[in-house]
């Protein structure tokens, strides 16, 4: 069961119904033009605005229950394809963050195309070792929690480049690379804290602080780990591993 405190109670039953209802209807809109439209580019940019920071706000609320059910210990056993479900949190990182290059995606026809536009704006994908081909056992949604939100932190601070390696025989390993501004020394033992922003004062995009410190949670209820290489002006490297289920 997840915790009965006021807090959780008004996250799923006063937020989740609102906002659910927002993002159906907008995106009712935007994909039934020919119905209520036609729109001119203001209104058609507009609702689409709408949509994305609705999707952020969803994300951002599901993220804070999985918190809270992760510190209860409650994961799921699932068997999993890792890539899939990397690709999956790659399109709902991207969805959000960078929009123009998920309309690229969404006219992909195969894999091989959609990584193609993806190397084609920066974005590098590898897959070595055992769960290339093998099922992965742990709780798919949190797994994919942990993907999406160490690849929106590298969208949103890269320069040019990302870069994604999975790999691994027994724990896995999944490495998400940035070549953005770097995170100084002196931060480093900050950024897993809670609402800590590492937005420059005059530079770089704003954040609320509490993707890291999900993922740190998530990981650590999960006994993995995650770590950072990074620099001032040196770009960022986290690497998370988590053992199997």
């Amino acid at each position: 069961m997840i915790r009965k405190d006021p807090l959780v109670d008004l996250l799923i039953h006063d937020l989740t119904g609102p906002l659910s209802i927002v993002f159906a209807s907008v995106n009712n809109l935007i994909n039934k033009e020919e119905k209520y439209g036609p729109y001119n580019d203001y209104q058609k940019e507009t609702l689409k605005r709408i949509l994305r920071n609705a999707g952020k706000a969803k994300g951002l609320l599901q993220e804070m229950i999985e918190v809270y059910r992760s510190e209860e210990g409650l994961f799921r056993k699932d068997q999993f394809l890792i890539e899939e479900t990397l690709l999956d949190a790659l399109r709902d990182a991207i969805e959000i963050i960078k929009p123009e290059i998920g309309e690229e995606l969404a006219g992909a026809k195969n894999k091989n195309q959609f990584k193609s536009i993806l190397q084609k704006n920066g974005i590098s994908l590898e897959m070595s070792g055992r769960y290339c081909a093998t099922p992965f056992s742990h709780d798919q949604k949190k797994i994919r929690q942990i993907i999406r939100n160490l690849i929106s932190n590298a969208l949103k601070y890269r320069k040019n480049i990302m870069k994604l390696s999975v790999t691994g025989d027994l724990d896995l390993i999944i490495s998400v690379e940035d070549d953005g501004q770097g995170i100084a020394k002196e931060k480093q033992d900050y950024i897993f804290k809670r609402f800590f922003n590492i937005k420059d004062k005059e530079s770089g995009p704003e954040g609320l602080g509490f993707g890291l410190s999900c993922v740190k949670n998530l990981i650590e209820m999960m006994k993995g780990e995650i770590s950072l290489k990074s620099g001032e002006d040196a770009g960022s490297c986290f690497t998370v591993r988590i053992p199997p289920l």
